[in-house]
């Protein structure tokens, strides 16, 4: 038995799943629609750089989450690093969040320590990690991750989850690294040719890390990365 699959996690994440793909399909059909994948990331770019907060602010009824593969996947990476400390990077409405704190319940008990900077989100995230039980491990900051992560973060960091605004992957990582130990996963979503200072650095073996790219359910741009040193 685990928490990820029986008892109240299970029961929201039946709730949440559909919610999201109701939530979430006339935004991907109009993606699909109006350009290709590396355009609409590269107009997400555009507007990261020119108004952030404004950006995502729009998106704020948009789950914009995790397909329920790549939590499975999730999970399952929590439980074969034996995970304690972990940092999501992007809460939106909680549901990476529920798979990596149903991990480490698993694990005998941590800390995810998750940072949204739409509070609205931030409080849904709240309400969802609550309704699965889970609020005793589960730390939301509402804010610029650069801030929101600059304290009291576990040390050592076991697993980084990355799933916010694109162009702060890099400088979020920077800000974490002193904090992994070796053997640490740094899971990168949605990670794309197009923001090339992330993916240049996990993938130069001399930075201290081994990065692949991970295909689920024929998703493209994500990228795992085992902490080497």
């Amino acid at each position: 038995m685990d928490s990820l699959t029986t008892g109240p996690v299970a029961d929201v994440l039946a709730r949440l799943f559909p919610e999201a793909e109701a939530s979430d399909a006339a935004l991907a059909a109009e993606w699909s629609a109006s350009a290709s994948r590396e355009d609409s990331i590269r107009r997400v770019l555009d507007a990261e750089k020119n108004d952030m907060a404004e950006l995502y602010h729009q998106f704020a009824e948009h789950y914009l989450s995790i397909s329920p593969e790549l939590g499975r996947f999730l999970y399952a990476c929590g439980r074969a690093t034996g995970a304690r400390e972990v940092v999501e990077f992007g809460t939106s409405f909680g549901l990476s969040t529920l798979h990596l704190a149903a991990a480490v319940r698993d694990n005998g008990g941590g800390r995810v320590i998750s940072t949204e900077r739409e509070p609205s989100k931030a409080e849904r995230a709240r309400r969802n990690v609550a309704e699965a039980g889970l609020s005793d491990l589960v730390d939301i900051r509402v804010g610029d991750a650069l801030e929101t992560l600059r304290e009291d973060v576990g040390d050592p960091v076991d697993l980084v989850l990355l799933d916010g605004a694109f162009t702060l992957y890099r400088p979020v990582l920077d800000l974490l690294e002193p904090n992994l130990r070796s053997g640490a996963l740094v899971f990168g979503e949605n990670t794309t040719e197009q923001v090339p200072d992330y993916l240049d650095h996990v993938g130069d073996p001399a930075n201290g890390y081994l990065a692949v790219p991970v295909p689920i359910s024929g998703e493209r741009g994500n990228h795992l990365a085992v902490r080497t040193r």
